[in-house]
């Protein structure tokens, strides 16, 4: 299918993250350094939400192929496959966009939510993570934007 440019200026690849919290603490996670978009940064588990998060279920509308409550199960994906940890109740916190190093818009969401199982460890296409305090967070290199994510959740808890 080919694309106009009108068209294609409304496209944009939607990542979802989550801020995990767990005993005051917040779940951080390192990018390899082959990424194109912010190599080597420290973030937020989460991923891009794809169309298999919702295809395979049952629309939840009846006079067309609609789905609601979609982003929730692709954040508890997206955070299991990047950190090995299952996240619960779930909050939105904020969201965000810039243009990607391949030129693709880039419009992100972030959500915040409670540590519910598993020993984490990092997924494919990062290195290394970290349980951190907000004051420890200071010491990572951080995505911009990331630390004040981490200093909103923070206040909430």
């Amino acid at each position: 299918m080919e694309i106009d440019d009108k068209f294609a200026k409304k496209l944009f690849i939607i990542p979802v993250t989550a801020i995990v919290v767990r005993d005051g603490k917040f779940l951080i996670v390192k990018r390899a350094d082959y990424e194109k978009a912010f190599p080597g940064r420290w973030t937020v588990p989460g991923g891009k939400f794809e169309e298999d998060d919702f295809i395979s279920r049952p629309p939840t509308t009846k006079s067309y192929d609609g789905w609601y409550g979609v982003l929730e199960p692709a954040i508890e994906r997206e955070v299991m496959e990047e950190a090995n940890v299952e996240v619960s109740d779930l909050k939105y916190l904020t969201n965000y966009t810039f243009k990607h190093p391949k030129g693709f818009w880039v419009l992100g969401l972030s959500f915040w939510g409670r540590y519910k199982s598993g020993d984490a460890k990092p997924g494919r296409d990062l290195v290394d993570h970290a349980w951190v305090t907000l004051e420890e967070a200071k010491s990572y290199d951080l995505i911009d934007g990331i630390y004040e994510e981490l200093a909103d959740v923070a206040k909430l808890i």
